[in-house]
């Protein structure tokens, strides 16, 4: 019996056989090749072997020759005689099909018809003993039976006809390739002839998604109303029986990450109908009219599946407001394209069963024909999951973790990333499982999902970077500027840890956990801009210097400052006024919204804004300077102080707060990694400032 082992595995869906190769067609295609370059390279004419000059006039003068050919004035064929091959001197052809035959057993190439006849003239004459030639009646004396040359015209039929033929043979082989290229595959695609056919990815009863709405966790309200389609098409009757009519399409709106592309996989998974996906910039082509093209066959490819849903994530790709980008000049293709999807979503022909759904974060600028009733009839806001969202996320992707479940609270994990999407706790997930095989443990640990959030936050720890010793010491106050302000200010968010161990272009940072607001005062914004100039405010009172390292801060609170005055009507002088403009049409205009005069006013008040928060810092800094320089001493010690530091310095936070969720999480132990948190920016070697890559107020960390 034949060893199982050694068979070859069977292919899914063979019915147990093993499917014979595929024959390419691509063989011909190097069989013609090969045989152009033999008959190109290679002599078919004997094995013949050539010789030189010397070994010729020897052959001649020792009359071995019996007979000599010169084909074409070109070169000469040398025969031997027959009785004369069996010597040792023709050893080298003795053994060549040449032998037995009458192909000649050698060729020589001469250079000119005359010097050859020369040749041979001079080695068939008579010599004395001196090896001079023998001369009667002034003529050298020739030796008997002496061997003429035979001049010989031929044509090589084989070369001929290749060259003749092998062009046509060329070309008809080289047009025989582009036709399967331009043919190859189902979509077209870039190809020439199918450049207009839609590239949609089609999901049907035999290529089914197997996302389903189990896996999207959170979005609930999204769910609801994407939910409502699936129903539609699953169970038509229920809704037109009462008349209503199904909704043509929908649009996901919402940030980077927060899932609106899984959501329309879901979709596919519970609709199971068929459906097609694509991008914004599938559209898009270097040829005019093939964006417009390329949308009509997509949707004549959807009425022929009806009912079926329509999937295009990016739409802003070519449903950015037209007329905008006028001044350019020439001919506009994604402005082509839109109208001609405008068109088929709500014109004249019925799109009955076709339903498309949108996705994009940059709702504000699409175009508004658009946006009406009868194209996308309903907006879908997917926003940020909140802490019972992330909780539920989280839980939906540890699923194929292997995790310490006892040791892991998933409520502290959900409450340390505040502002993170789907993706974003995800990749914290993944990351987690990356650090715990790193270190080769058996199970992820909390410390590895704190390590998580830290490392994708804020970078990975820099412990060797070089820091001088008073720049360590700007750090240190600086930091504790931040946190004691912070602490100090009943608005304040509340801080987790400091620490001053440079952290990805960051040389110390902050820590805290931000509340979740809907709504914010302008006590609280301006809370957070003193808080934020806590670290400035520190260096004046300490070192009587100020630094680069407030850059980030100065940015942060200038454009949160700008917005309390220009935007949130949060200032008595400029009234209940707001000039943001929610279109987006602002920011292509050459003009503002308001005079040089409330130009003016604005800058004004931004300015004596934050001075009065800047000056409210150092008050509140003064008043508990020996605090704070504690607090500074301990955190150039440790490097690393956690929250139960400051309790002990400057006492139990006075103002009511959310309950942290730090258990297990706060040790006051250097060694042990920190809670995540954003870090601030500060000084670097060259005085200016790293900024982190996280967004204020929309991490777990308030950077600085």
């Amino acid at each position: 019996m034949a060893d199982d082992n050694n068979k070859p595995p069977l292919i899914p869906g063979s019915n147990g056989k093993i499917p014979k190769p595929k024959f390419s067609f691509y063989w011909i295609y190097i069989l013609l090749i090969g045989v152009f370059l033999a008959m190109t390279f290679f002599n078919f004419n004997g094995s013949t072997k050539k010789i030189d000059e010397a070994r010729l006039r020897k052959l001649i003068s020792e009359q071995y020759v019996e007979k000599i050919q010169a084909v074409n004035k070109d070169y000469a064929r040398i025969y031997i005689k027959k009785d004369k091959l069996s010597l040792p001197e023709f050893k080298d052809v003795q053994n060549n099909r040449s032998f037995s035959g009458d192909a000649p057993q050698y060729t020589f190439q001469f250079s000119t018809p005359e010097s050859f006849e020369k040749l041979v003239s001079e080695e068939q004459v008579k010599r004395d003993a001196k090896g001079d030639p023998i001369i009667e009646n002034g003529r050298p004396v020739i030796v008997e039976n002496p061997v003429y040359i035979e001049n010989v015209s031929e044509r090589n039929w084989g070369s001929d006809f290749l060259g003749l033929v092998f062009p046509i043979l060329l070309l008809v082989v080289a047009w025989f390739f582009i036709m399967r290229m331009m043919n190859r595959g189902s979509g077209g695609g870039g190809q020439i002839f199918n450049i207009g056919k839609s590239k949609a990815q089609l999901f049907d009863k035999d290529t089914m998604v197997t996302i389903n709405f189990n896996d999207v966790a959170g979005l609930q309200e999204a769910k609801v109303e994407i939910m409502e389609i699936v129903d539609f098409l699953k169970s038509p009757l229920k809704y037109t029986q009462l008349g209503g009519k199904i909704p043509k399409g929908a649009l996901l709106v919402g940030p980077p990450g927060t899932g609106k592309t899984l959501l329309a996989k879901a979709v596919a998974g519970e609709a199971k109908v068929p459906f097609f996906s694509l991008s914004g910039s599938d559209f898009v082509e270097m040829f005019v009219g093939v964006g417009a093209s390329r949308v009509r066959d997509l949707f004549k490819q959807a009425k022929e599946k009806a009912p079926c849903i329509i999937f295009i994530d990016e739409i802003d790709a070519i449903g950015r407001a037209r007329g905008r980008n006028s001044f350019t000049g020439g001919n506009d293709e994604r402005e082509n394209t839109l109208n001609q999807l405008l068109t088929e979503m709500d014109g004249f022909s019925s799109n009955n069963g076709v339903i498309i759904l949108a996705a994009t974060n940059r709702a504000d600028i699409l175009d508004r024909a658009l946006l009406r009733a009868g194209r996308f009839d309903r907006q879908i806001h997917v926003e940020l999951p909140d802490l019972e969202e992330r909780k539920a996320i989280f839980l939906v992707h540890m699923r194929g973790l292997k995790y310490d479940v006892e040791g892991i609270n998933v409520e502290f994990l959900s409450k340390q990333t505040p502002g993170f999407s789907g993706a974003d706790i995800a990749n914290v997930c993944n990351e987690a499982a990356l650090i715990a095989a790193r270190k080769e443990k058996e199970t992820i640990e909390k410390q590895d999902f704190i390590d998580a959030i830290d490392r994708i936050v804020g970078g990975l720890e820099k412990r060797n970077k070089i820091i001088s010793k008073h720049e360590k010491e700007v750090i240190a106050y600086h930091e504790s500027g931040h946190a004691a302000v912070s602490w100090l200010l009943e608005h304040g968010h509340p801080l987790v840890k400091v620490t001053i161990v440079p952290r990805g272009k960051s040389l110390g940072a902050a820590w805290y956990l931000p509340e979740e607001r809907q709504i914010t005062t302008f006590d609280q914004m301006f809370d957070e801009i003193s808080s934020a100039l806590g670290g400035r405010a520190a260096e004046e009172i300490f070192f009587g210097k100020i630094s680069t390292g407030a850059l980030s801060d100065l940015e942060k609170i200038t454009k949160q400052a700008f917005s309390m005055v220009v935007y949130f009507g949060l200032n008595d002088k400029i009234g209940n006024l707001s000039f943001y403009d929610s279109t987006g049409q602002q920011e292509y205009s050459f003009t503002k919204p308001y005079s040089e005069k409330t130009a003016e006013t604005i800058d004004s008040e931004i300015s004596k804004l934050v001075e009065s928060a800047y000056a409210r810092a150092k008050t509140i800094l003064l008043e508990n300077k020996n605090k704070v320089e504690k607090l500074a001493q301990q955190l150039l010690t440790k490097e690393v102080i956690y929250r139960e530091d400051l309790e002990n310095i400057f006492g139990v936070r006075p103002f009511q707060e959310e309950k942290l969720i730090l258990e297990n999480g706060n040790n006051q132990d250097a060694e042990a990694k920190e809670a995540p948190a954003i870090p601030e920016s500060i000084p670097d070697d060259k005085g200016t400032e790293s900024e982190s890559k996280s967004e204020t107020e929309s991490q777990s960390q308030t950077k600085e």
